[in-house]
């Protein structure tokens, strides 16, 4: 798929985010591929996933787009998705169209800077789009200057700066619609189908949705807690 079609394909629609870590319930690639089947059925019209493994076997059931990471921790690097050159060819090796790589500006294993890694993307996989997750406009628009070719909100709330950011951040979708140039994909704290809209409303050429559509334990106690907040009403 040639990247424009690429970009095409998620541009409006809904991108789900298929993924769990080691220790927690939903862990496993059999798992994964369950929800991604589950969320092409339901009018899905991409996936997020990380770790080769899972992407390799999404790929094989799923025929749609997928943004590949790789979480990966360093001792003593606040950088783990997708956060090295290997780890990012590891997930264009498996499968993914496009590759997305932590685009702060924080210090990286091995030495590495993202506009050398995002270079040697580009050189020996000129097919992949490269999406640059962001934790603010200072981010983003580092990102674009080394080059990447999406931008995304993935990272506000996640990072020393932004973690008082605990909702989804529609200013942020706005600032990078009105100063990149690149296409904004928003991402991180959309819990419902109204914020979903109102990303769109915002800018944004795509949206990512995980945890309140694969984090049944996270859905389970949202629901929890509302009930009991009308337990203390009652009392």
């Amino acid at each position: 798929m040639e990247k424009e079609e690429l970009l095409n394909a998620i541009r409006g629609g809904l991108v789900v985010s298929c993924q769990a870590r080691q220790g927690w319930p939903m862990y496993g690639t059999d798992i994964m591929v369950a929800f991604a089947k589950a969320a092409k059925q339901g009018g899905a019209v991409g996936i997020r996933a990380t770790e080769p493994q899972n992407i390799s076997a999404i790929k094989k059931a799923v025929d749609l787009p997928i943004i590949g990471i790789y979480k990966q921790w360093f001792e003593g690097f606040d950088v783990y998705i997708t956060p090295t050159y290997e780890s990012a060819a590891a997930v264009i090796e498996a499968g993914a169209e496009i590759v997305a790589l932590d685009g702060t500006k924080r210090i990286r294993p091995n030495g590495e800077n993202l506009k050398e890694i995002i270079a040697r993307i580009h050189d020996n996989y000129p097919d992949i789009l490269v999406m640059s997750d962001c934790d603010n406009l200072e981010s983003a628009l580092y990102a674009e200057e080394c080059g990447t070719d999406i931008v995304s909100t993935t990272l506000s709330g996640y990072t020393e700066e932004t973690k008082d950011q605990n909702s989804f951040n529609y200013e942020f979708v706005s600032a990078l619609k009105n100063h990149v140039k690149v296409p904004i994909i928003a991402e991180g704290h959309i819990s419902t189908p109204e914020e979903l809209v109102s990303a769109y409303k915002s800018g944004a050429d795509s949206v990512v949705v995980g945890s309140a559509i694969t984090r049944p334990e996270i859905i389970t106690k949202r629901f929890v807690d509302n009930l009991e907040q009308l337990k203390k009403k009652t009392i």
